[in-house]
């Protein structure tokens, strides 16, 4: 069950809000989940979205290239569909498309504190590829394509508490991958900053007390992707106390890390588009001949509330819903995850800490070797302490969707299953997380949702 209020009195605001804002005052604050409520409707009442599929053909501005057969926008910026192709010992064992997007976007969170309490900025925020329109979204998550305005569309709002030297109290500032199946080395910035005065708020944002975010990530595909990477680099309240004693050693943890990268014996990289075999642009899609991976499809997006109100794009659509799960137990009175050092084909240092099972849309848990991560899997294992289905970035995919669990087990997970898991404290976890390229999309988003469990 949802915790029905957060105690959290509203700030009394001194400062005249701007045009087409509210200040910091009661309006700004929403204190509990019927307040969150009244005014997510009221921005789903008050917006016009549209988004219908068109062929990659009709698409504006979107150009196959003769040459190499790639997908791109014709101002060379945003990203482009490319081929990935992957070696094994010379051999080329895979090939497939993936989304190349070469620059480096801002996913920022402001927050401040609030009676005491911390707030985040939130922002209710419409992606072509969500599968319920609008989501609950960072303060600012933009490309630097859209920042920097190429669109020719309307300044990203809240980007200076972000950039610069007159940004506020920096808490959280690192460079953090994404899906590495279907990205080519895709990173973004995660930032919280922390701000003490008036903050004028816009329409589509909301100053929510911290709790009451993490008992939004129970519902639905709600926090988008973007929030909860952010989220989960956000070190929770208390952390300056002594952490408990974990299994261990953060060194040796480090260590198994690295041995783990060595392991990987194959070579990645990228390819024209035209050369990938076993896919072909069908029916102004690009799919596999199976049609059983993903595929790369167009549409045509209305959106009042954005920067750009109208614009068409490629979108890469799973076939299926995955499946993410943290096994986690007490050792000696302290919360620990299972966690898998992961290889996945598009990320920048091959292997990035993982789930304990992070499965792709499609795949079954049959191919888990070890029995008893098999049978949590199958939801025949352990207490499920949370479950909820959460949306992949809907900027750049349609309808990803992954089942994300947190399952409690007892002494039968006594050892690792085998050399590519690990027990890990929550919190070496999070300070893993003040590293780029440690901890990858999935398990990031796992980390936030077990900050929502009381313990």
């Amino acid at each position: 069950m949802i915790e029905r209020a957060i105690t959290a009195p509203p700030q009394v605001s001194r400062r005249i809000p701007l045009p087409g804002t509210t200040s910091g005052g009661p309006d700004a604050v929403l204190s509990t989940l019927e307040d969150f409520e009244r005014w997510w409707a009221e921005r789903h009442r008050a917006g016009r979205f549209e988004v219908d599929r068109v062929p990659l053909t009709e698409l504006d501005a979107w150009h196959f290239d003769p040459g190499t057969g790639n997908l791109g926008h014709e101002s060379g910026r945003f990203f482009t569909v490319e081929g990935l192709q992957v070696r094994f010992g010379g051999v080329v064992e895979r090939s497939q498309p993936v989304i190349h997007q070469h620059e480096i976007g801002v996913l920022g969170i402001l927050v401040k504190e609030i009676d005491g309490v911390p707030h985040c900025l939130m922002q209710a925020k419409m992606e072509p590829g969500n599968v319920n329109v609008l989501q609950l979204s960072p303060t600012v998550q933009a490309t630097r394509s859209n920042y920097t305005q190429v669109h020719r569309g309307a300044q990203t709002r809240y980007l200076e508490y972000f950039t610069g030297l007159a940004r506020g109290e920096v808490l959280v500032d690192v460079l953090q991958s994404e899906q590495g199946a279907w990205f080519w080395r895709k990173r973004n910035r995660n930032l919280v900053v922390k701000v003490g005065g008036e903050v004028p708020v816009a329409p589509d944002f909301r100053w929510l007390p911290l709790p009451l975010v993490h008992r939004l990530l129970r519902i639905d595909n709600l926090v988008n992707m973007d929030a909860r990477t952010v989220l989960a680099c956000l070190p929770p309240a208390g952390t300056d106390d002594a952490p408990g004693t974990a299994r261990h050693p953060t060194a040796d943890i480090l260590s198994w890390f690295t041995e783990a990268k060595t392991r990987c014996d194959w070579h990645a990289r990228l390819v024209p588009l035209a050369e990938v075999g076993g896919w072909a642009v069908t029916g102004g899609e690009i799919v596999d001949d199976e049609r059983r991976q993903f595929r790369i499809t167009g549409v045509r997006v209305t959106a009042g509330n954005r920067e750009v109100t109208r614009w068409t794009q490629p979108l890469l659509e799973p076939r299926g819903q995955g499946l993410a799960v943290f096994v986690t137990k007490l050792i000696d009175g302290v919360r620990h995850v299972l966690v898998q050092a992961r290889p996945e084909i598009g990320l920048l240092d091959l292997v990035e800490i993982g789930p304990t099972i992070q499965l792709s849309p499609g795949e079954d848990a049959g191919g888990i070797e070890d029995p008893l991560v098999r049978e949590v899997a199958r939801g025949r294992l352990g207490r499920t302490r949370f479950s909820a289905v959460l949306s992949e970035e809907g900027g750049r995919f349609f309808h990803a969707l992954t089942r994300y669990r947190v399952v409690e087990v007892g002494e039968e997970f006594e050892t690792e299953p085998s050399p590519d898991y690990c027990w890990v404290a929550d919190w070496q976890l999070t300070e893993l997380l003040r590293h780029g390229h440690y901890v990858n999309i999935e398990a990031r988003s796992l980390l936030a949702c077990l900050r929502s469990l009381p313990y």
